[in-house]
């Protein structure tokens, strides 16, 4: 029998492997250690569409560098797993802009997979900062409806923290991306 691919490992009856250091991009022992950046929180809670909580989430989490470069010095992977209350939390550096498609410029934005029980397919959304200037004009941002944007925009929570809510279904729904 061969190994499983990862399109294979949730299957019927989803098992969340969860390995909490990941969640934090800038531990001593891990591959950005040392490495320059605005150190920043990444917060937010995943909510089913009646507003509750969703524990048994894992929230994947891509990303350049302060650079704005994927796959320089950064290694800009990460995994966290919901709590009980579907909270999930990253410690990273703030990503720089990224050189998109026929050189636009993306605003620097966080790139985050849900994979939960139910999902057939991961949940691909992003997070971009609030204030940020280049979201006026960030391809995959003003592709949303206007009146969505919000659910991709995060807040500053003080203290380096952003936070970004993110919604399954129903009122308020975050905008996920066809990947």
């Amino acid at each position: 029998m061969s190994a499983a691919t990862p399109s294979q490992t949730a299957g019927p009856y989803w098992h969340l492997i969860d390995f909490p250091e990941w969640a934090d991009l800038l531990r001593e022992d891990g591959p950005n250690a040392g490495l320059a950046g605005e150190r920043i929180l990444l917060t937010g809670r995943v909510t089913d569409g009646d507003g509750a909580p969703c524990p048994d989430v894992m929230v994947e989490l891509w990303q350049a560098g302060p650079d704005g470069e994927y796959g320089g010095a950064f290694h800009g992977f990460g995994r966290c797993a919901t709590d009980a209350e579907g909270r999930f939390r990253f410690v990273t550096l703030r990503p720089g802009p990224v050189r998109g498609r026929g050189n636009a410029v993306q605003a620097p934005h966080v790139t985050l997979s849900l994979f939960a029980r139910g999902l057939l397919r991961q949940l691909v959304t992003r997070l971009y900062f609030a204030g940020e200037p280049l979201n006026e004009t960030d391809p995959v941002l003003s592709a949303a409806e206007p009146e969505r944007r919000a659910t991709l925009i995060a807040q500053p929570a003080g203290g380096g923290e952003w936070r970004l809510d993110i919604r399954l279904q129903g009122e308020g729904e975050t905008v996920f991306l066809e990947v």
